[in-house]
């Protein structure tokens, strides 16, 4: 019966996306914009209105509350977690979302721009949609299902236990974020405050993703130096930095070793972005792999290529920054088993097949787990993220919310 049960995910969702959260990777303040505190401050009101006394958002727009327990059992205290911001990658501002009711199959024309159109030889899970109502922009912006899926979802849920007092929990506490989109997203989280043991994002794709692995991820930033000089007497003089830096480019590899020739557990280097000028240029990779001795690898390969285009050009230099990002999850979650266990059984209680696959990217989990939050990732439906395609189904929504509601019942009955 309570796979039957209607949680309101979709109305929640249509009304989160249409507020611009968007992100700023090159902004220096944090949160790096203050637009995705309108959402917080949303959230935190709208978590009051459901009796949620202690919901708060601070300084850096991170939301906390506490659903209270309803036991009288010492349940150890969980977390789910969501972030606020959408991603840079494609425009958030004045998205319009649509709900595709009974979706019959075939192409889904998005009206904003017709030439955006979803189809199932693109997307192949939506013909586990056909019959079920899905939700998309309408052409010109994402959608924002990542993340703002998990935050209706946990919303939801949120609704749910608290109409719902019979149902057995200890004290669940909620987490939004915000930066995530752009590796910032618990820069300035108070996990004392939080004060759980064991945590779970709502950042997955496709139903029944329980995902307890991710990528190792460091930022790699090549500053190449060259020597500025007049151009019109720059005869044996000039250096330019920008040519060092078109040469590095040019010699990484066309087929392999970057995220569009890659899949499964191989890593990858993929440049993000190029500035400069003739004096100095300044290349920003991010590099990715399953393990730190691939990753360290990967960041060998890179020097040895940007100190062999120092060397076409004589005069020139180049500084080599890295910078961690995140580790993998894995390491951390295989010391504390039961966290993940625990949702295996949620998912079996509601049906969901469990499907385990590594994460090839990251989410706030892998951070949190490595301050001492253990914090797998869970499923959400949200499908062809970061563009114009973006869609999610309101069924894997509602089952996502299902299965939340048996896990906090699940930490009840083991404690």
């Amino acid at each position: 019966m309570e796979m039957q049960i209607s949680y309101g995910t979709a109305g929640r969702l249509m009304r989160y996306v249409q507020m611009d959260t968007q992100s700023d990777p090159q902004a220096a303040t944090f949160p790096s914009t203050e637009k995705q505190k309108q959402l917080s401050r949303l959230l935190v009101q709208e978590l009051q209105q459901l009796g949620i006394a202690d919901a708060e958002t601070d300084a850096y727009g991170y939301v906390y509350a506490t659903i209270p327990a309803t036991t009288g059992k010492e349940v150890p205290v969980i977390c789910f977690c969501a972030h606020v911001d959408t991603a840079p990658d494609c425009s958030g501002t004045g998205v319009r979302p649509l709900l595709h009711r009974n979706y019959n199959g075939g192409p889904l024309v998005l009206p904003d721009d017709p030439a955006q159109v979803l189809t199932a030889s693109a997307y192949p899970y939506l013909q586990e949609h056909v019959g079920k109502d899905i939700i998309t922009a309408a052409g010109t912006t994402l959608l924002g299902a990542d993340d703002k899926a998990g935050v209706a979802i946990i919303m939801s849920m949120a609704a749910h236990l608290m109409q719902h007092p019979e149902i057995p929990h200890g004290a669940v506490r909620i987490l939004f974020t915000p930066d995530e989109e752009v590796g910032r997203g618990t820069e300035q989280v108070d996990l004392k405050k939080l004060g759980a043991v064991a945590g779970y994002t709502l950042d997955g794709g496709e139903r029944g993703m329980l995902e307890d692995e991710t990528f190792s991820a460091d930022a790699v930033k090549l500053v190449f130096r060259g020597v500025s000089a007049h151009p019109g007497y720059a005869k044996g003089i000039l250096v330019n930095a920008l040519k060092v830096a078109g040469y590095f480019l040019d010699q990484l590899p066309k087929d392999s070793w970057s995220p569009e020739t890659t899949e499964k557990r191989e890593g990858f280097v993929h440049p993000v972005s190029l500035l400069g000028t003739a004096e100095q240029a300044v290349v920003e990779l991010i590099v990715r792999d399953f393990t730190i001795e691939g990753l360290q690898q990967h960041e060998t390969r890179l020097r040895d290529l940007a100190q062999a285009a120092v060397q076409v050009y004589p005069g020139s230099a180049v500084e080599v920054h890295i910078r961690e990002q995140y580790r993998n999850m894995k390491e951390v979650l295989d010391q504390h088993p039961q966290v993940v266990a625990f949702a295996e059984e949620a998912y079996r209680r509601c049906g969901i097949p469990v499907r385990k696959d590594p994460i090839r990217g990251g989410t706030d989990g892998s951070r949190l787990s490595y301050m001492g939050l253990p914090c797998p990732n869970l499923f959400t439906g949200m499908q062809a993220i970061h563009s114009k395609h973006e869609w999610i189904g309101v069924s894997d929504m509602e089952d996502s919310v299902a299965m939340l509601v048996q896990l906090v019942q699940v930490w009840e009955e083991k404690a």
